[in-house]
């Protein structure tokens, strides 16, 4: 409220000469003063001052650690005789036995992928061969507990008992959980935003030009950022791959495979950098419930660090760290329980020979 303050003032007339100077004094004097306080009312007009721009959040490239696990067959080897071997007994359903000196390690990283050879099923009719691997839905346990996120089913164990086997093999994944992918059909698992695609090839029973490059293809429609391929093939007990392997590594990289993961030797094989991506040939058995003894027993645990570009979109760089293990922790024999080999001792470092890996390369 604003206010006009208005003073009127009565002058005098001029004093004549014949005034005397006290009258003349007084004469001075205002004889009246009129105070007028008006008031006037004025809009006032609050401002709000403008909010600062929230900036848009730059994302941080994301580092995506995957830890790679060898052959897991968590059941008896049935013989085709109908005989089988002690790995129910061992476990005596224990399901966190097998998995107990690595559960904290595979629990801490952002995924897990496994090669599960085998069926979980109740199915009875199993195919004529050497050996069938068929176990009871409670083993899944055993998964959930080592924080298998994936598994890759495109290997020769997965139809052992038939199409039926590997149906219940894929319901059983799904209701705990994890995601499965083979030679038909590819899996997607998302960490923090990523889309990390996975199939498989089973070079045992087919090619990977015909199976792996239209998976690829969806994977890359479905807009995955990584993409790993699993490959089931080679020779057993070869610590070399043969030239057939590494020509089809190499095509899968150019194809568009972030990494190629192989199994099915059984045996550790050199890993090759190659056009700046990783290929494991082998990788090894990790828990093999099929073989009361081991010829050899080395393994590895071994993760890759996928880096991100500051989109998210694709990787710019991948990072290596191979865990020496062996599949037993009691030698001989196989007590189905994987532990990893001291650091620096022979056994170490005969993993990473096998592997013609040295630490120092990263």
């Amino acid at each position: 409220m604003m206010q006009a303050v208005i003073i009127s003032i009565a002058a005098c007339n001029n004093v004549s000469s014949g005034t005397t100077e006290t009258e003349f004094q007084e004469s001075l004097l205002i004889p009246e003063t009129t105070v007028e306080v008006v008031e006037t009312t004025e809009a006032v007009v609050e401002t709000t001052p403008s909010p600062t721009p929230t900036p848009t959040p730059i994302p941080e490239p994301e580092h995506i650690v995957v830890s790679f696990l060898g052959d897991c067959t968590l059941a008896e080897a049935k013989a085709w005789d109908g005989s089988s071997a002690g790995f129910d007994a061992v476990i005596n359903g224990d399901y966190t036995y097998c998995f107990k000196n690595c559960a904290e390690l595979l629990n801490s990283d952002d995924m897990t992928l496994a090669n599960f050879e085998g069926a979980i099923t109740n199915a009875t009719s199993y195919k004529v061969k050497e050996f069938v691997f068929g176990s009871p839905y409670e083993y899944t346990e055993m998964l959930t507990y080592a924080g298998i996120d994936a598994v890759n089913l495109a290997n020769n164990h997965s139809g052992d008992y038939f199409e039926q086997g590997l149906t219940d093999t894929q319901t059983a994944m799904e209701s705990i959980g994890v995601v499965w992918s083979n030679q038909h059909s590819y899996g997607i698992y998302e960490v923090r935003g990523v889309k990390i695609g996975m199939c498989g090839i089973d070079m045992v029973d087919g090619d990977y030009a015909g199976t792996a490059y239209p998976l690829i293809d969806s994977l890359k429609e479905a807009g995955c950022n990584i993409i790993i391929v699993s490959a089931h093939w080679g020779i057993e007990k070869d610590y070399t791959p043969r030239d057939s392997q590494v020509v089809a590594a190499h095509d899968l990289i150019d194809y568009g495979a972030d990494i190629v993961i192989g199994t099915h030797p059984h045996r550790l094989q050199p890993i090759e950098k190659y056009n700046d991506k990783y290929i494991l040939y082998s990788i090894s058995n990790f828990c093999f419930g099929g073989n009361t003894g081991l010829s050899d027993p080395d393994t590895a645990i071994i993760q890759c660090e996928f880096i991100m570009d500051e989109t998210n979109t694709y990787c710019v760089d991948y990072r290596l760290n191979v865990i020496p293990y062996s599949q037993t922790s009691t030698r001989p024999g196989n007590d189905y329980c994987p532990e990893p080999y001291e650091w620096g001792s022979e056994d170490y470092y005969r993993v990473l020979n096998r592997l013609n890996w040295a630490q120092e390369d990263e």
